[in-house]
């Protein structure tokens, strides 16, 4: 199965269009509709992949060549935790200013999930727009999901929405039902399609900005202003986990269903690249972040190989 992805001047390389596991594309306009299946078959990957890959499911993609250069069970349907948040921001970002300020209300916080992670909106206070995306990039805040949702005509009218998004984009195996990526009956996506709604996300200039922000300033209750960090570790380098050299964002995520979640992208001597590891089982501590970088680690040195040594004088010598 081949996709394309949304194609934006302004994101250079960012933009670029990936394809199913193998396949490369050639870019195209970005009204364009998703390409048919192509049923080729690429050449199995030069290079050893890394040990240790327990996760589920799996993919790492060239965005610069359109390549997925590795991938496995990368079409298995699974619960996506808030990895699916790349989806909402795909879908809703582009509509709202920056600047715009909303009063919240009781009920655009209704139905927010049992255990949910938060930012801290509080009903009555008001926040910009761009306050709420950090809340929902940094903390992955469901709180601030909830709002923009009920900026966008609600919770069940925004999931629709995401739902055509997916399939417009090409996306074939996620079912949106809580468009927070809240655990809930039904709902689930693949490695595959998180790695296009992080490509369509990163075409544009404002999503790339959130999701690369460490750390900013949220509004407090009753007044001032607190200080929130990223939850991916990966990104901002915390719980023993080095920041990890080029990373760009995007979303990590966790649920007791899902289990840890990530979409990490990178760049690196030119190549921008994106790992999507989904639930590993190994148990071992920061799982997911590692499980990503060693498959970045593998990407950049199959994109960019080591060049050759070249012979010096004594090479010669017998």
């Amino acid at each position: 199965m081949a996709f394309d992805a949304l194609v934006s001047k302004k994101a250079g390389a960012l933009a670029a269009l990936i394809a199913a596991a193998g396949v490369s594309l050639s870019p195209i306009p970005a009204d364009a509709r998703p390409a048919a299946p192509t049923g080729r078959q690429a050449a199995a990957p030069a290079r050893k992949l890394p040990g240790g890959l327990s996760a589920l499911a799996w993919m790492v993609a060239d965005a610069d060549t359109g390549k997925v250069l590795a991938g496995r069970n990368q079409h298995r349907r699974l619960a996506p935790a808030s990895t699916l948040k790349t989806l909402f921001a795909v879908t809703v970002l582009p509509k709202f200013s920056s600047g715009r300020v909303r009063q919240v209300s009781a009920g655009d916080l209704a139905g927010l999930g049992s255990g949910s992670s938060v930012v801290g909106v509080r009903q009555g206070q008001r926040y910009t727009v761009a306050d709420l995306w950090r809340g929902v990039f940094l903390r992955s805040g469901n709180d601030a999901v909830h709002v923009l949702a009920a900026m966008n005509g609600g919770w069940s009218a925004t999931a629709q929405e995401m739902q055509q998004t997916a399939r417009r984009l090409g996306a074939r195996d996620t079912t949106v039902k809580s468009p927070d990526g809240y655990d809930t009956p039904g709902q689930v996506s693949s490695a595959f399609d998180l790695t296009v709604f992080a490509r369509a996300g990163l075409a544009n200039a404002d999503f790339a900005r959130y999701c690369s922000t460490t750390r900013a300033g949220f509004p407090a209750a009753g007044g001032g202003t607190l200080q929130i960090e990223n939850t991916n570790r990966m990104l901002v380098g915390s719980h023993g986990l080095p920041r990890y050299p080029g990373i760009i964002g995007v979303k990590n995520g966790y649920t007791s269903k899902a289990g840890n979640t990530l979409i990490a992208a990178a760049r690196r001597n030119g190549h921008t690249l994106i790992a999507t590891v989904l639930n590993p089982q190994s148990g071992e501590a920061n799982g997911v972040y590692k499980e990503a970088g060693a498959l970045l680690d593998w990407g950049f040195n199959t994109v960019t190989p080591p060049e050759p040594v070249s012979r010096g004088e004594s090479d010669d010598e017998e």
